[in-house]
């Protein structure tokens, strides 16, 4: 299994480093108020998609911090006791039931 996971990172390496070999043209990017940037497509590529990632992060946060929170409060909150825990049961072979009689001799 591990050397399929291995081939399996470096297909994924390779691929990725065959399309930033075949995609190193010069790219402008233009921006408001007449401001460009001159790089190659693939750095261009890179940094949208790392931009996207930091976004979905930071949208995530105020969520991982209330479930934190939650997280937090429940395990100091003791769990109240259950009523089977409390009251002590005894069970009578009357009380069972069997789907079948009991074998003889055993």
């Amino acid at each position: 299994m591990r050397i399929l996971t291995w081939l399996f990172r470096g297909f994924i390496f390779f691929t990725l480093f065959a399309f930033a070999l075949n995609n190193q043209q010069e790219v402008t990017i233009n921006w408001f108020f007449g401001a460009n940037w001159r790089a190659p497509q693939v750095i261009v590529v890179l940094v949208a998609f790392a931009a996207g990632v930091a976004l979905g992060v930071v949208a995530m946060v105020p969520r991982w911090w209330r479930h934190r929170r939650q997280a937090q409060r429940q395990a100091r909150t003791p769990a109240p006791p259950t009523p089977a825990a409390t009251e002590p049961t005894t069970v009578t072979p009357s009380d069972v039931a069997f789907d079948h009689p009991p074998r003889e001799g055993l």
